[in-house]
């Protein structure tokens, strides 16, 4: 349950990013709701993660989903450049907290 709880809470960063993004810096008030409502929703759920698991891999997990998300939706939905560092990145970013995963630090 703490792994389901912690992929939420990436999305959930994710999300507050790019509603984040999409306030215009805090002066659009419904992206700026959502941002609010994502951003203790993913707070509140890694909270519950971190409560059975390892504090190192959990929080890479939690921001490497949000990073590599947000990367994604931007070029995807908001017109940021694409770039092939940037994808190679974003797969590093996903290497790495696959290895800390796998790594054995984790149960």
């Amino acid at each position: 349950m703490a792994w389901v709880a912690l992929v939420a809470a990436g999305l959930f960063e994710t999300a507050f990013a790019v509603c984040l993004k999409l306030s215009n810096g805090l002066t659009a008030l419904w992206p700026t709701v959502a941002f609010a409502i994502c951003a203790l929703t993913s707070f509140g759920l890694l909270t519950v993660a971190l409560r059975d698991l390892e504090v190192g891999p959990a929080y890479a997990v939690w921001t490497g989903i949000g990073a590599a998300g947000a990367a994604t939706v931007g070029m995807i939905f908001l017109g940021d450049v694409v770039s092939a560092t940037k994808l190679v990145s974003i797969v590093l970013i996903l290497s790495g907290v696959i290895g800390l995963n796998l790594s054995g630090v984790t149960p």
